[in-house]
């Protein structure tokens, strides 16, 4: 068991924050005003970069390297905002992996490339209008008719709706009940029968535009079906796992970026004749705060690392987006409280960072769900909440 990063995750690391330092916080600001999503240059300059698909085979037009390299680019780019963050988060740890390990060939060749040279930008569709954590019922239809599947239905929360270029959409694919009829196919945006609500006004994830998803006997090719029904439910499962490292790593961004910003502040700002980092109090919230991003890290990679050779653990995933969560929401408030009226002001960042934190610990899959998911993993066992 070894904690250091190798020399190679040292300078990617390196790489990225000075990459994103230099770069992103004016484009962050200006996407946080216009609640827009990154231009298709700045994706295509991240994918010149070699910044788009760092853990996805090379085979498929990915660097090939490992889980733990791609969400540490990903929490220097979250640190800025989760705006300029989300483009690594969906090429990375997103539905395109989902793509990668359970669609046909033919789909992940034509997709997959594209994702990590940025020219195609893929977003998941899951929620619905009833059915959020209780996610098995999907109400949202594909029907096999001749050579197209035929999809009616409304997905609601998606992220990147409207703007993405294609989305992998879950819903119902056979008459079983439950999650033995849920599978999940891609759906392009210029797909006959497939248009979009308004951008929904959120708290935070400004820059990351949301809006429903509305199918009217939208028609697909049946080779974009990424997984039938049947198991299919289980393997989406399996590689949403994944994303929930991602999640976890942009909560983990969220705090990381806020200590940072507030370890300067205290360093600077003088009240009673001193810096206030010369206060035992301000000391002690400081010692507190890095002690849990330094255990939500390791927990996230952790599940990361051992997922190295597959997808990983719902425990593991799920422990360490419970906490990431949890802790983004404390460390990013405390780092507020101590800049006072500069933490609440809109001209920093720190404002934003809170309200993207509490974003985080809502989206693919609530707190108390990871909570439920952990309990069941511990015990081996799924708890039925109808009952």
């Amino acid at each position: 068991m070894n904690f250091k990063l190798t020399e190679d995750q040292l300078q990617l690391q390196e790489a990225a924050r000075t990459f994103a330092r230099a770069e992103l916080p004016a484009i962050a600001a200006e996407l946080e005003r216009d609640n827009k999503p990154p231009s298709r240059a700045l994706v295509k300059r991240y994918a010149e970069m070699g910044f788009l698909g760092i853990n996805v085979s090379s085979d498929l037009g990915g660097l090939g390297l490992g889980n733990i390299e791609a969400l540490i680019v990903l929490e220097e780019f979250g640190k800025i905002s989760s705006a300029v963050g989300f483009p690594i988060f969906e090429s990375s740890v997103g539905p395109v992996r989902a793509i990668e390990h359970f669609a046909s060939d033919t789909l992940k060749k034509r997709v997959v490339p594209a994702v990590c040279s940025g020219d195609m930008v893929v977003a998941v569709s899951m929620s619905e209008p009833d059915a959020g954590s209780a996610l098995t019922d999907l109400k949202t239809r594909g029907v096999v008719k001749g050579d197209k599947l035929i999809i009616n239905g409304t997905k609601r929360w998606c992220s990147g709706g409207g703007h993405s270029d294609a989305y992998v959409v879950y819903c119902r694919l056979s008459d079983d009940p439950g999650a033995k009829g849920i599978g999940a196919v891609l759906v392009e945006k210029d797909a006959p029968g497939i248009s979009f609500g308004p951008n929904e006004e959120l708290m935070g994830f400004r820059g990351v535009p949301s809006s429903d998803i509305n199918f009217d006997d939208c028609e697909v090719p049946l080779d974009n079906i990424i997984v039938q029904a049947g198991g299919g439910f289980k393997k989406l499962m399996e590689a949403f796992d994944l994303e929930r490292c991602g999640n976890a790593t942009m909560s983990l961004a969220q705090a990381s970026g806020a200590l940072e910003d507030v370890s300067v502040y205290v360093q600077e700002r003088k009240q009673f004749g001193k810096p206030i980092a010369e206060f035992q109090a301000v000391q002690i919230k400081l010692a507190e705060m890095q002690m849990k991003i330094e255990a939500a890290r390791l927990l996230i990679w952790r599940a990361a690392s051992l997922a190295e050779d597959g997808l990983p653990s719902v425990l593991h995933s799920s422990t360490g987006k419970c906490f990431a969560n949890t802790i983004a929401r404390e460390v990013t408030g405390d780092a507020m409280q101590l800049m006072g009226a500069y933490g609440y002001s809109k001209e920093f960042p720190m404002e934003r960072r809170l309200r993207d934190s509490w974003g985080w610990g809502i989206a693919g899959g609530a707190i108390d769900i990871q909570k439920v998911n952990i309990a069941g993993a511990m015990l081996g066992r799924r708890f039925d909440q109808r009952r």
